[in-house]
């Protein structure tokens, strides 16, 4: 008995047959894809944004349309399914703001650097705010002593996937998600908050 809402599944399933579509290099595949996960794509870019600064000038359509740029001119070969495509959109959206924080700096010359806020999905206490470009230097290190914790913490933070389909994605227990998903909150906290 499937527990996903009517028609989830078919989009699931829709998402991963246009993913495929567009590896074996069906011009149609394309348009069709970003036409079924535009609003996805808004909404994650929506909340890489709440994380940002009040006057950030990017706007979550502009955020889309860049990650989908980087995403296009990559490898189209390699989609598993719907749940890999969103992550990696994540990840390049999450790039797309380094970037602009490090071409934003250079102009200013040592200006403010971007602030991104950290609610509790990192850290258990009051929501304060961090360096975006701290933050990317954090998750390089953290990817450096534990790639796997680094890739949880995009997924979960960044993206917005719940335990269970990182789980899933990563071919991982949901114990071993939640587990690693503690460690690199803690790690992450400390190193943000100059500990470590």
């Amino acid at each position: 008995m499937s527990t996903s809402p009517p028609g989830l599944c078919d989009a699931r399933t829709e998402v991963t047959s246009l993913l495929a579509q567009m590896g074996a290099h069906d011009p149609d595949a394309e348009a069709r894809l970003i036409e079924l996960v535009f609003g996805d794509l808004r909404r994650i870019a929506r909340r890489h944004l709440l994380r940002e600064r009040r006057n950030h000038t990017l706007q979550p359509t502009a955020l889309v349309n860049e990650a989908y740029l980087r995403l296009a001119n990559g490898s189209q070969d390699g989609w598993e399914n719907k749940a890999h495509f969103f992550a990696t959109a994540s990840r390049l959206m999450r790039h797309v703001l380094v970037d602009y924080g490090r071409h934003r700096n250079a102009e200013k010359c040592g200006g403010p650097r971007i602030q991104v806020t950290l609610k509790e999905d990192l850290v258990r206490t009051n929501t304060f705010s961090v360096d975006i470009l701290a933050l990317d230097e954090a998750l390089d290190k953290l990817a450096q002593l534990d790639a796997r914790q680094a890739r949880i913490v995009e997924l979960h933070f960044f993206g917005g996937m719940g335990f269970e389909d990182i789980a899933r994605l990563l071919k991982l227990s949901d114990r071993t998600v939640k587990g690693d998903w503690g460690m690199a909150r803690a790690w992450l906290k400390c190193v943000l908050a100059g500990k470590a």
